[in-house]
């Protein structure tokens, strides 16, 4: 293998394993606050990984201005949209979990 090839290699690994934090982080954390906050970080960071990831694999071409426009497009979008749907439940009256609304 070749050094781009495990670059490749190292960085589609990271994504899916930022990917997977992600996944876990929805199905293990109490609330939807907690659970966005999860998901926007995990999730952005496993996307643009794999991302750089496939722009390795394509080398210059147009398909790397492609996939760098979607990687921006995301940074930008997914911490924005997490941010509106927390927003949006702390407006409707959606309360944070705390430790003393579990026992």
């Amino acid at each position: 293998m070749t050094i781009t090839e495990l670059l490749v290699v190292a960085l589609v690994a990271a994504g899916t394993f930022f990917g997977f934090v992600a996944v876990v982080g929805i199905v293990r954390l109490p609330d939807l606050y907690t659970r966005a906050h999860a998901t926007s970080k995990s999730d952005t960071l496993g996307i643009l990984l794999t991302l750089s990831g496939a722009a390795l694999v394509f080398g210059a071409d147009l398909a790397v201005a492609k996939t760098a426009l979607l990687g921006i497009f995301l940074f930008v979008t997914n911490p924005t949209a997490a941010h509106a749907i927390t927003r949006a439940a702390y407006d409707q009256g959606i309360a944070p979990w705390t430790q003393e609304g579990d026992e």
